[in-house]
């Protein structure tokens, strides 16, 4: 079976990095590639690294889209939720790499974008795009969302404590999210200008980040509060979450409970070494691969744990995770296209 699949916003990061993986994949013909300000011009013109693999393939405007089984959006925030309708009738499954329908609530939209949904209809639709929380209900979905890569550090970090009970209700979740400068987009910014950017550790959410509420739904946590930080790094996110269970935890237990979660998840890697430089995990090692690093550290005295989550803000937090969902709709072995692993070093 080959898949016909278009990606609409071409030119990002996110978009770049469908490119790659799609133009790899054994099961999909890319067909069109959009963005209205390069139309006309070679998709290596913003992406270089597909010199040789992409051949003739130019970018087009939206407006001159052609049906076909699978689409990809990789737009800015709103855009998608303003043209759903568009999208979805031009193709029957749609995997939407922005924010625009991963809360499936309307006044949780409202609270933490605030402003009005665009298509408040379309919310209960979407199946959030995180196969570790999500796999059976994406293996019949047509519209999947995005995951905020944020959340997904703080997801995976957090899962296998929430699910054997090991997360105090009672007592505050915090969760501390270090990211590389990717995470900005690819167009430019005073924040983002080099001099301005290189070389900080800039804290530039440490309240009310959006991702906060993936979380919250993800995971029933109402008590969770997360920061984000800039780092001197241009891929990679690496979630700290401090967690207090209900009673008196033993290094077994935790053992126990992460490999119960992970095991037999394709993605996600327990890292917890004795020894070496990578004992904990580590964004930079992950560049370029759909993986996850999860580790843990107990604090015997006080009962607090601390759960790490290291990925790829690009590919685990973005395209990597979407190009893993279209693999579940489609009825693709869930790793195709997907298994390399990062480089070292970097």
């Amino acid at each position: 079976m080959t898949l016909r699949v278009s990606i609409v916003g071409g030119s990002g990061y996110v978009g770049g990095e469908l490119l790659r993986l799609l133009l790899f994949h054994p099961h999909v013909q890319l067909a069109q590639v959009t963005s209205e300000r390069l139309a006309g011009k070679p998709v290596t013109a913003t992406h270089p690294n597909l010199r040789g693999r992409a051949g003739a393939l130019q970018y087009t405007s939206a407006s001159q889209l052609e049906p076909c089984d699978l689409l990809f959006l990789a737009l800015p925030h709103g855009e998608a939720a303003r043209r759903i309708d568009e999208f979805a009738a031009l193709a029957r499954q749609i995997v939407d790499c922005s924010a625009d329908f991963r809360l499936r609530d309307e006044d949780a939209y409202r609270r933490w974008y605030g402003a009005q949904h665009p298509a408040p209809a379309w919310l209960a639709r979407f199946v959030y795009g995180l196969p570790e929380l999500e796999r059976d209900a994406l293996r019949t979905a047509s519209f999947v969302s995005g995951v905020g890569c944020n959340a997904t550090a703080a997801n995976l970090a957090l899962l296998p404590l929430v699910r054997a009970g090991l997360v105090d209700a009672a007592r505050d979740v915090v969760v501390e999210v270090k990211v590389g400068s990717s995470e900005g987009g690819a167009q430019a910014s005073d924040s983002s200008h080099h001099p301005e950017r290189s070389g900080v550790v800039r804290s530039f959410a440490p309240t009310g980040h959006r991702h906060t509420a993936e979380i919250q739904q993800s995971l029933g946590l109402t008590n969770v509060h997360l920061s984000i930080t800039s780092v001197e790094l241009v891929r990679g996110a690496l979630a700290t979450a401090h967690v207090f269970a209900p009673a008196p935890v033993s290094e077994k237990e935790l053992w126990r409970a992460y490999r119960s979660a992970y095991t037999h998840e394709p993605f996600v890697r327990l890292v917890r070494e004795k020894s070496g430089a990578y004992r904990l995990p580590e964004p930079k090692i992950l560049a370029g691969s759909n993986y996850a690093d999860v580790g843990f550290a107990l604090d015997e005295e006080t009962g607090r744990i601390v759960s790490i989550c290291a990925i790829d803000n690009l590919m685990k937090g973005a395209a990597g995770t979407a190009v893993q969902c279209m693999n579940l709709m489609c009825g693709f072995e869930e790793t195709t296209g997907l298994e390399f692993s990062g480089l070292h070093p970097v």
